[in-house]
């Protein structure tokens, strides 16, 4: 029986709500991440955009095309960066993979959408959003 969640990312602090999705997703659940953009991302809002944009650059010097690839769009970069949190070397963690959708904004108009208490943001912090990270490196929309 697989039990699926919706959870709104909207002033979530974005490694703790990451690490909570990446257990249930293990556990089995399906799990659909909306407003993926609004998610926060605490510190520096200068050294957290310089961070990502350097990764963005990184490649390999004899076979560049076979560097790591970090995308630019929001729903993307949160998919890619909660796989880092899984075991995605093996079948379990693929299987979980493949249970996690994210969404920029609401487009299915999905309803119920849940957060997680502690995740939260509290308004006090220095921060960036993810939306600010990716115009950062080159998102356009």
């Amino acid at each position: 029986m697989i039990l699926m969640q919706v959870i709104d990312g909207t002033n979530m602090i974005f490694g703790r709500l990451a690490s909570r999705i990446a257990k249930k997703l293990i556990t089995g659940e399906e799990i659909h991440l909306i407003n993926a953009e609004r998610m926060v991302v605490m510190g520096n809002p200068k050294e957290i955009q310089q961070r990502y944009l350097t990764k963005r650059g990184l490649r390999n010097k004899g076979t560049p095309e076979r560097s790591p690839v970090w995308p630019k769009i929001p729903h993307m970069l949160v998919k890619k960066m909660i796989s880092g949190m899984l075991p995605h070397e093996n079948s379990r963690g693929k299987a979980a993979l493949g249970r996690l959708r994210v969404y920029t904004g609401n487009p299915k108009k999905l309803q119920n959408a849940a957060g997680i208490e502690d995740a939260a943001y509290d308004g006090v912090s220095k921060h960036t959003t993810i939306h600010d990270i990716c115009r950062s490196i080159g998102y356009s929309g």
